[in-house]
């Protein structure tokens, strides 16, 4: 066993992390849907090419979406079934989408890899190519990419912080299934050839800490409860010490960090030879009458989920798509569940704020709380006035959009939105 206290970073923000609604529910299996809708965009890059037709009988686990090139990742079929379509769909995010639909027979057949022959780096690499599996913590980088450095790294750094409120999905995994991520740890190590693996877990985790701290060949790093300590480099920081620069990757200074869910589903890849057709996610907020932790299958409808958690209550304002800090508001109920996918949330007016944004008395608080020490309000300022050359000189590129800015803004400014169209506009005029 070996437990240790991890380095603090001195700025973020605390926020109420309101995980008590279904932080003891144990995650519930839910039914496969009578459709499912597949998109082939899961994962930064580009889309999957659909590899099947309107018509064609599948199985679960079957390929129905071909990584298109390097950083891309293959798509499974979740259900058995009929293909009953393949259209671009407009998802509640505003983004059209090329989604492969398939219609559940019921049948209970499944598809599985070969057995590994041997463990060697390349072999688990490939592996995890072929499953699909991506960075499932919400950025979908495909995992064989992540495990093909460069250079040698030292560490190999779980993010077990979820600090985002609401979500669990994380925590539940840490508790119920250990041995599966102690498996998809030694498995990443392997491929990196590294030896020291540390998971780092917030101190308001205690039963997950007591879970993984079993293990003799990991360490245990004990992090202040604090946003955002899920983010990489403040996760390196107080792990291992190591600053990431600006500008630079965590392969920079010798680490890979590894979502808890892409290790069980790296785990289940090359023990249980399984591609990846389903996701743990959280279902929360006072606005759905009964909140979860659930495995879903890939492509399941939100309608279907919130009728299985019970309904919506009355008071619904809004709908979010992860964690309400970095999650993305959602203009209706036509979305279907991806490998990313961490969460719901369903919040009341008590829950959010409603107030209209006023101008900016230059308090400076965006700036005193900006984990990335920056100048929030200076990036807003420019984005808005269409002067991208000087958000850019302000750091807009380093911001990692976690919302602590906007979260402590007393004007209500939408800072996060401003940054982020900076963000896309300085990439797009190749500033």
């Amino acid at each position: 066993m070996s437990i240790r206290k991890g380095k603090n970073y001195p700025y973020g923000i605390h926020v109420k992390d309101m995980k008590e609604l279904c932080a003891e529910s144990p995650i519930v299996k839910m039914p496969a849907p009578k459709k499912v809708y597949i998109s082939m965009s899961q994962h930064i890059g580009a889309p999957a090419i659909p590899v099947v037709n309107v018509g064609d009988k599948v199985t679960k686990r079957q390929l129905i979406g071909k990584a298109s090139g390097v950083v891309s990742a293959n798509v499974f079929s979740s259900v058995c079934g009929t293909v009953t379509a393949i259209e671009d769909i407009v998802t509640s995010s505003g983004l059209k989408m090329t989604h492969i639909v398939i219609e559940n027979d019921g049948r209970n057949d499944e598809i599985f890899f070969d057995n590994i022959e041997n463990f060697e780096p390349q072999t688990i690499i490939e592996r995890i190519r072929l499953a699909g599996i991506v960075g499932l913590g919400g950025a979908g980088f495909p995992t064989a990419v992540k495990l093909s450095p460069k250079t040698q790294l030292e560490y190999l750094v779980i993010n077990g912080a979820e600090c985002e409120p609401y979500l669990n999905c994380d925590y539940r995994l840490m508790i119920e299934n250990t041995e599966d991520i102690y498996k998809g740890a030694k498995y990443c190590a392997m491929a990196l050839g590294i030896k020291k693996i540390i998971i780092g877990i917030e101190a308001n985790k205690p039963k997950a800490i007591e879970a993984l701290s079993k293990y003799d060949d990991i360490e245990v790093v004990v992090l202040k409860k604090q946003y955002p300590m899920g983010s990489e480099k403040h996760l390196i920081y107080c792990t291992t010490g190591k600053k990431v620069p600006i500008g630079k990757m965590p392969f920079d200074v010798g680490c890979c960090v590894q979502n808890i869910k892409t290790l069980i589903a790296i785990k289940h890849a090359i023990d249980d030879n399984k591609a990846l057709s389903s996701t743990v996610l959280t279902v929360s907020g006072n606005g759905i009458k009964e909140p979860k932790n659930l495995r879903i299958q890939i492509g399941t409808p939100l309608e279907d989920i919130i009728e299985f958690c019970g309904g919506l209550t009355d008071g619904v304002v809004k709908i979010v798509a992860g964690g309400p800090m970095m999650g993305k508001g959602m203009i209706g109920t036509n979305s279907y569940t991806r490998k990313t996918n961490s969460g719901y949330l369903f919040l009341t007016e008590k829950e959010t704020n409603s107030e209209q944004p006023s101008n900016c008395i230059n308090c400076g608080k965006c700036a005193k709380n900006c984990p990335m020490r920056l100048m929030p309000m200076y990036i807003e300022s420019y984005a808005l006035a269409g002067d991208y050359e000087n958000a850019k000189k302000y750091g807009a590129m380093n911001c990692i959009e976690c919302g602590s800015c906007a979260y402590n803004c007393p004007a209500k400014r939408s800072l996060v939105q401003s940054i982020s169209m900076a963000k896309s506009k300085i990439k797009e005029l190749k500033i």
